[in-house]
């Protein structure tokens, strides 16, 4: 597995909230992925920001895969079943919070909303319990 570089988790964290930030002031828009896809699918004329604002999100991961990564990122040895539930899980829930992780916490944090903070504290409690159940409580079985 590759080791954890900070330098290029500070560089990411940047470009991602640099690019959040000219959306919201240049375009009045919020980054949140859920409601990005959510609105994309409309597949309304007005909506063509969604689309390329997503393209651009694959293409840039696309890019440092094959372009300028050192190596290859590590696959996942997850089964198909548990990503696929563990992707409607998450549409599930983003639903249920009115956004998904990078809406509140990238976007909504940096707007100061108290919605986004209880969200985020959400994510993260249910992101240690998760990994402890799965490592610790449920390692053996």
């Amino acid at each position: 597995m590759a080791e954890f570089n900070g330098l290029t988790a500070l560089v990411g964290g940047l470009l991602i909230g640099t690019s959040a930030t000219l959306l919201l002031a240049f375009n009045g828009r919020i980054a949140g992925i859920s409601g990005m896809v959510n609105g994309a699918i409309s597949l309304a004329r007005s909506e063509r920001w969604r689309w390329l604002f997503l393209l651009g999100m694959v293409a840039g991961g696309t890019l440092y895969e094959y372009v300028l990564a050192s190596q290859p990122t590590p696959r996942s040895t997850f089964a198909p079943a548990a990503m696929l539930t563990g992707g409607l899980l998450v549409g599930f829930g983003t639903r249920m919070g009115n956004g998904c992780t990078s809406g509140h916490g990238v976007c909504g944090l940096g707007r100061l909303s108290a919605r986004s903070l209880a969200a985020v504290l959400t994510f993260l409690a249910t992101g240690f319990i998760t990994v402890f159940m799965s490592r610790h409580a449920f390692a053996g079985a």
